[in-house]
């Protein structure tokens, strides 16, 4: 790398200064520290006028206008609409499913929702209902929580042990299930369901509306195929529309069960929160614009610095879904080799996203972040102001917790920056490796949905200047559908058509 991060602060005294940045949202605010990337002014001003020259303003104010930007399937983008406090059309939608999902908050009989659903209509409401727990169990003082314990379970591998995991835990009489599918044909998501409903009906469940125990009662979907939810035994089903990409839809009716789970109020702060960040990404000028900023900075080292992967580390347990649900944000949209008009690339695109929380990754693969052969940029997500239940640690025990995650993840970020070289050998730290800090001051429902709306905006920028259709993930059909044709194979035995390699595999499953 011909830039070193400690000769730059040297030269810089207002290195820090320039490159971090504070986003206020509601009471609350996102600090971005980016000082410690292998850039500079000089290189800052250069993306940046790449970012001109690619139209990325037009592109943008076009998504805001609900033009067809989406072109490969001739579709609007408009998920930013979901969190728009003025969208008419959105909003009685929004009403409608929030009222449901106070109604079954208010239901003593129901103890755990059962969500079914995979892609965007799993990783969203998993991810969320798990960072916003302490909400729930912090409901009561806050006035905007739960009334009563209920369990949230998630349901999307077609591995049938982890349906069968979730449901030993269960009873009918007691469990509302939720469907997320938007066209309610997805094959994960129904063969689950249809295992599900087996199950209920097993235990004495009815599904023509006969009894208090019936599938209208504890089945509900969010789908646009209302008809085929009522052949199935459903009766209440949410619907969104086509200009809602399923890694985009947690803002709609898939957030169901994060709706069940912190209440109205919360998950309309929750909307607040990304449409506080919509105004920031529309608004402000390019080179204080966060998103932007970010998504410059991970084409740059992309396809300048060649760098393959990027680590996320949340140092926060809340935050430990953030990894997984980044990678679908990020690989599904831009993990594209042709660009927006079918045209095959010459630059590389998404880069691999994984990670872990922290502490744990320091005990596994922190190893190769400071002393492996590849320079992999890392970043840290990490919340100021800790939300326990007190009933369980207490304030002292509590801040020391807090104060050793914070020394940890402070220590990992100056680690990677300065190395060690003193010691020589295998001790020898060469430093110089790149990381981003973004702190939020406190993990609640606003924030949470600011940094779900960074992250998507900052995806966009970069699609925007790789020339690529963020929007479309074509690559995911391929192997479903030739799994289709292989399933009834393992129960024949057929192999005649199929590659040399596949038809071994298959006589070795016979």
């Amino acid at each position: 790398m011909s830039l070193h991060l400690k000769e730059s602060f040297a030269a810089d005294p207002q290195r820090f200064e320039h490159f971090s940045q504070s986003i206020s949202i509601g009471q609350h605010s996102i600090f971005c520290d980016l000082s410690k990337n292998l850039i500079d002014r000089k290189i800052e001003f250069t993306l940046i006028a790449r970012a001109a020259r690619a139209g990325l303003e037009a592109k943008r104010d076009a998504m805001f206008k609900s033009e067809a930007i989406n072109n490969t399937e001739d579709r609007a983008v408009g998920h930013i609409r979901l969190r728009d406090p003025q969208d008419a059309e959105v909003r009685p939608v929004l009403d409608t499913f929030l009222d449901y999902a106070e109604t079954i908050r208010a239901d003593d009989a129901i103890t755990d929702i059962i969500n079914i659903g995979i892609g965007g209509s799993d990783l969203g409401p998993a991810f969320a209902v798990r960072a916003l727990d302490q909400f729930v169990l912090y409901s009561k003082a806050m006035q905007i929580g739960a009334s009563k314990p209920i369990r949230y379970h998630f349901v999307s591998n077609v591995d049938g042990h982890e349906l069968s995991a979730v449901l030993r835990q269960c009873k009918p009489a007691s469990t509302l299930f939720i469907i997320a599918s938007k066209t309610f044909t997805t094959a994960e998501t129904m063969l689950n369901a249809a295992t599900a409903r087996a199950w209920f009906v097993a235990n004495g469940g009815t599904t023509d509306g006969s009894s208090a125990l019936d599938t209208s009662r504890h089945f509900c979907a969010v789908t646009t195929n209302s008809s085929a939810a009522k052949d199935f035994g459903i009766s209440t089903t949410f619907g969104f529309w086509d200009w809602v990409g399923g890694r985009y839809s947690i803002w709609s009716a898939i957030g169901l069960s994060l709706a069940i789970a912190i209440g109205d109020v919360a998950f309309r702060a929750f909307l607040a929160g990304a449409h506080a960040m919509d105004e920031h990404f529309k608004t402000a000028p390019l080179a204080q614009n966060l998103p932007v900023r970010l998504g410059l900075l991970d084409v740059y080292y992309r396809n300048d610095l060649k760098l393959t992967s990027r680590c996320i580390a949340p140092y926060s347990s809340a935050l430990g879904r953030l990894p997984a649900y980044l990678q679908q944000l990020e690989m599904e949209s831009n993990g594209k080799s042709v660009d927006s008009n079918g045209k095959p690339l010459t630059v590389s695109t998404s880069p691999v996203v994984w990670g872990e929380a922290g502490t744990n990754g320091q005990h596994a693969f922190f190893q190769m972040l400071h002393q492996g052969t590849d320079v992999i940029p890392v970043e840290f997500v990490a919340v100021k102001t800790p939300t326990y239940d007190t009933g369980n640690i207490n304030t002292a025990s509590q801040a020391k917790h807090h104060q050793a995650l914070l020394a940890n993840a402070l220590a990992q970020a100056q680690a990677l920056m300065l190395g060690h070289c003193d010691a020589g050998g295998h001790k020898n730290f060469a430093g110089n490796r790149p990381s981003t800090f973004i702190m939020l001051d406190a993990l609640t429902p606003e924030t949470l949905g600011a940094l779900i709306a960074l992250y998507e905006h900052r995806v966009f920028v970069s699609g925007v200047l790789w020339g690529i259709n963020s929007f479309d993930q074509f690559g995911v059909e391929l192997g479903k559908v030739l799994a289709k044709d292989i399933e009834p194979r393992l129960v024949s035995g057929d192999a005649s058509g199929l590659d040399a390699s596949t038809t071994g595999l298959l006589k070795a499953i016979n």
